[in-house]
């Protein structure tokens, strides 16, 4: 679902769940968002992230994010993931 424009910084736009099937320490994963972008990554809990939106949004600027997230375990060596979503951006100004 498009995410408005108008709304506010800390407004949590999506949910991510992560999975690593290893035990101990080679099971934890940490998230991370490539690029810089106007949305931050906050553990939610062990296995899931919140996607927040940081800074304001502005559709007539960008009418949609591309959101490269990489997931990385604590194995040795370490393996990583990488997943992209597709965040459109609402108009509320527009009738």
């Amino acid at each position: 679902n498009p995410i408005p424009e108008d709304s506010v910084p800390s407004t949590v736009a999506a949910v991510i769940n992560v999975r690593d099937r290893d035990s101990g320490d080679n099971g934890k994963v940490s998230c991370n968002i490539d690029g810089d972008l106007p949305f931050r990554l906050e553990p939610s809990s062990e296995k899931t992230y919140k996607l927040i939106i940081a800074n304001t949004l502005d559709r007539e600027k960008v009418s949609a994010y591309n959101i490269t997230i990489t997931a990385r375990d604590r194995g040795s060596p370490a393996l990583s993931s990488r997943a992209a979503l597709v965040l459109e951006v609402s108009d509320v100004n527009d009738n």
